[in-house]
């Protein structure tokens, strides 16, 4: 692993680790990442479009990935380009629930699908990727809820039309994040300047297109 690829994995571990799984967000998230089920591959400039399948289909067809993580590091775009990028994927790779995460996102705590784009603010843009057939485990035992709805309510792409565990989930977020958001804000921010440093010192460029 290079030094380059070493810094973009460590902070994104750190967001995983230190955000994602210290305030339970994603209740799969540490058995996943301990297990060996979590895959990553760096895209460095500006990927083009036929990269980011690339590089997810790779992923997606190694056998113990559970969760696949394409990260841009050096991506000028922002969220709104992103979000283009994650249905041109989501397209071309149907079998899988396509979720995007951006490092410039703000609070909002109006309502749980309002606060998403905060829970994903990861240190580069990047996107996420979760076999169908994983998804499928969501069910709970009184809702019936088709698997490709399931994949594009965990994804952000559309709103559940009834109570299930991504209801849960998200209301959970939602009223952890309004109790906890300074300490949740601090750390994201002690990780948005850990990589500004870190890239420095390892020549990944850091654009100045974004806020942070």
């Amino acid at each position: 692993m290079t030094e380059r690829i070493a810094e973009v994995r460590r902070l994104l571990d750190r967001y995983i680790v230190e955000i994602v799984e210290t305030y339970n967000f994603c209740p799969w998230a540490k058995a996943a990442r301990l297990g060996g089920e979590l895959a990553v591959d760096v895209l460095w400039g500006t990927p083009a479009p036929a990269a980011w399948i690339d590089a997810a289909r790779r992923l997606l067809a190694l056998p113990a990935t559970r969760v696949a993580m394409v990260v841009a590091p050096e991506l000028a775009a922002p969220p709104h380009e992103l979000r283009m990028i994650r249905d041109y994927v989501a397209t071309r790779i149907p079998t899988a629930g396509v979720a995007e995460f951006h490092p410039d996102a703000e609070l909002d705590l109006a309502t749980a699908a309002r606060l998403v784009p905060f829970l994903r603010r990861s240190p580069d843009p990047l996107l996420q990727l979760v076999p169908l057939a994983l998804l499928d485990r969501v069910r709970t035992h009184t809702t019936v809820v088709d698997v490709h709805d399931q994949a594009q309510m965990l994804s952000g792409l559309a709103e559940p039309t009834r109570p299930d565990i991504a209801d849960s989930l998200a209301d959970t977020n939602h009223a952890r994040v309004s109790t906890d958001h300074a300490a949740i804000a601090a750390t994201l921010d002690d990780i948005a300047a850990d990589r500004r440093r870190s890239y420095a010192r390892a020549g990944i460029a850091i654009n100045t297109g974004r806020s942070r």
